[in-house]
């Protein structure tokens, strides 16, 4: 993953000096005009889970939208002055907003941010064929790459809107039930979603529980569920990866074909061009879009975090029977 350029940290620094002479000094932490907290999600996965905790009892802002990709977005002068007026930032972690902490620093913000990956045991990364219920690296060494793909396991999910709890009610005691009664309310319904995940991979044979997608960004997925990752077309978690050379496609055809994977995945923040060439050189089918870094378009299959783990089980499903 790269750092943010330096196209966009000129931009944000410019305006950094907007915000200085806008704001007074200690204006960024006081509540909206409604009263209520102003808060950022960084990206629309995590604004989903924020949303379903807090309700209508703050202000909610998500920077990176539906189909947005966290990984290559460049904030605009919006998010600074956005992120200068919010008491709370909800982020990823695990190396997800890699524009994040430039963005922070330039605004002159002063909300606390929270980590909602902060429970989550974070795995890392093996390279491929990683046999199911394997963790790839269940214990990263310092410094290395960690897979910022958490929510694909809805038991890490229910640990972040824990977090998210936590955090609302000692920013806002005044609205504690409220936030408590929507957690408890949100965290069963993510565990009828895990147990449906369950249950629909009890009715796919083992020998046919295998994936290769776009990038390497259902780690957690296969590891909680109990499936092989085969490959991925970009071998990296960040969508910013090069494309791979004709040796590591030739490399990827030959694995395909070998293990025998019935059918391989796009994703919806990646054009399905590289996967359409590789199933044809493999000889396998294409299944459908799967959502692995952003929510979908309002009215779409994976416009809430319930709909898109759904609409992803029930395609990952229907195309490896």
């Amino acid at each position: 993953m790269r750092p943010i350029g330096a196209k966009v940290t000129s931009l944000v620094a410019l305006t950094t000096l907007i915000i200085l002479l806008a704001f007074p000094s200690g204006a960024f932490t006081q509540p909206s005009e409604s009263g209520r907290l102003t808060v950022i999600a960084t990206h629309s996965i995590l604004g989903d889970l924020v949303h379903n905790v807090a309700g209508d009892a703050v202000d909610l802002t998500t920077l990176v939208g539906p189909d947005g990709d966290t990984h290559t977005y460049e904030p605009v002068p919006a998010d600074t002055i956005k992120v200068a007026e919010a008491n709370l930032l909800f982020e990823n972690g695990l190396g997800f907003e890699t524009w994040l902490d430039d963005l922070y620093k330039a605004s002159g913000s002063k909300a606390q941010r929270v980590v909602v990956s902060s429970q989550v045991v974070p795995l890392g990364f093996a390279g491929e064929g990683v046999p199911a219920n394997e963790a790839p690296v269940a214990s990263p060494a310092p410094g290395q790459e960690l897979d910022p793909h958490f929510w694909q396991d809805v038991a890490n999910s229910k640990s972040a809107v824990e977090v998210i709890r936590d955090a609302l009610v000692a920013a806002d005691p005044a609205n504690a039930e409220v936030y408590q009664a929507n957690a408890t309310a949100y965290l069963k319904q993510l565990q009828q979603l895990d147990d449906d995940i369950v249950a629909k991979t009890a009715s796919l044979p083992v020998d046919r529980r295998k994936l290769v997608t776009n990038h390497d960004a259902f780690g957690y997925f296969a590891y909680r569920y109990g499936y092989t990752i085969e490959g991925a077309a970009l071998q990296s978690f960040s969508t910013e990866a090069a494309d791979p050379s004709a040796q590591q496609l030739a490399a990827l055809v030959t694995a395909i074909r070998e293990t025998g994977v019935p059918a391989i995945f796009p994703e919806s923040v990646e054009k399905a061009d590289l996967i359409d060439r590789i199933a044809k050189e493999a000889g396998v089918k294409v299944g459908a879009a799967l959502y692995s870094d952003a929510l979908g378009q309002p009215g779409s299959d994976g416009d809430t975090y319930l709909k898109m783990m759904g609409h992803n089980i029930d395609a990952i499903v229907s195309a490896l029977q």
